[in-house]
């Protein structure tokens, strides 16, 4: 067969499967005509632009990003050079697509379409919010060591300083009970603070078991109900078939209990204060595990979601940060401590907020039964 042949044979294939082959791709994938006009769109980019093809055709590119979007620039330049152009991390967040939504663009011209040109957007949303986790930790690495120097530094004068203050009180004036109250009162925050920093130095291996996530998730409300949650509506979105997850039950009682807490902190007093939990499976969710080919499943999706303000968008790269926070007399550990959980789990979290709607995700893998180790023979004697 002659290369004409095979050319021919190929360009007949990709006219009859075109359409399917591109709606089987996980990108959105656009083809831009000379004006500006989307011509065509596959299944996946219906779904992003959040419109059917039929709709997608009635209007430009423009009126589906930001004015003065980078990626209008960017179809320019294939014009004008008639060649692929890549171009990364660019926000084409509208409130017609939904903001923010950053993506990596690939740009290329159509061949024997003067003006055409063919856009992938591929999301880059998971692999930030993972590669923002991971610098949290390092940033948690760094409160382990000095969580272990302050508590050989500093714990150990505070118990002195505030048995000071105690024989202090006994033998000054009334007036002056106040000052050495407040010297008690002051040590025994800073030791408190110091001793939840000492949880990030603590590397002991987890002690996991099959855990039922709504029997936790239960636990969470009726503490919440009781407690500091008594004004506002929690709602349930459970699956009851969802699989056990391999885990320390205690560890994710504190995650939630943290995470639902912070939720009605953010509501405040309003009236209308909701907190909506789920839990679902996703099995579309693989990461790779570090110096190693296998690849790990996340199908266990547990969210926490509430209607409150919102986290300020400058804030939310650095959420699970030590000592980030917008609270007046927060310490900026806890959502520190739920990511350290969390990751320890093998699993990954995440927050989107907007006004009215934020939202965090937990992404774990789920229980097998070869997660169990084999009994020891000499323990068993």
């Amino acid at each position: 067969m002659t290369d004409t042949q095979l050319a021919a044979g190929r360009a007949e294939t990709l006219s009859s499967d075109g359409p399917v082959i591109l709606d089987a791709l996980p990108h959105p994938v656009l083809l831009v005509a000379p004006d500006g006009v989307i011509e065509s769109a596959n299944m996946a980019a219906e779904i992003f632009m959040r419109s059917s093809v039929a709709v997608l055709r009635r209007h430009p590119i423009s009126d589906f990003v930001p004015f003065g979007s980078p990626l209008l620039t960017l179809i320019e330049q294939v014009r004008d050079r008639g060649a692929a152009v890549n171009e990364y991390k660019v926000d084409i967040g509208s409130p017609r697509i939904g903001a923010p939504r950053v993506v990596d663009i690939n740009a290329a011209p159509v061949a024997n379409r003067p003006g055409a040109v063919v856009l992938m957007f591929q999301e880059r949303t998971m692999a930030e919010k993972i590669d923002r986790q991971l610098t949290s930790r390092g940033a948690a690495r760094t409160v382990t060591g000095l969580a272990a120097m302050l508590a050989h530094e500093i714990k150990n004068p505070l118990s002195g300083i505030r048995g000071a203050a105690q024989l202090l009180e006994q033998s000054v004036p009334d007036e002056d009970r106040a000052l050495t109250q407040l010297i008690t009162n002051e040590t025994d925050r800073i030791v408190k603070l110091v001793d939840r920093m000492e949880v990030f130095s603590d590397e002991r291996p987890i002690a996991r078991d099959p855990v039922n996530i709504h029997v936790v998730l239960d636990h969470v409300k009726r503490l919440a109900d009781s407690g500091f949650a008594r004004e506002i509506k929690i709602h349930e979105e459970y699956d009851p078939s969802l699989p056990p997850v391999y885990a320390n039950k205690d560890q994710l009682i504190q995650v939630f209990l943290n995470l639902i807490k912070n939720a009605s902190e953010a509501i405040g007093g309003a009236v209308d204060g909701e907190i909506r939990i789920s839990t679902a499976f996703r099995p579309g969710v693989r990461l790779s595990v570090p110096g190693t080919e296998e690849r790990v499943s996340l199908p266990l999706e547990f969210c926490v979601e509430d209607n409150g303000p919102g986290v300020p968008d400058d804030l939310i790269p650095h959420l699970f940060e030590p000592f980030i926070t917008t609270k007046t007399n927060g310490s900026g550990l806890g959502l520190a401590l739920v990511a350290k959980i969390i990751g320890d789990h093998g699993g990954v979290i995440e927050c989107d907020s907007q006004p009215r709607k934020t939202r965090f995700r937990i992404l774990m893998p789920a229980f097998a039964g070869s997660d169990i180790p084999a009994p020891n023979p000499r323990e068993a004697k």
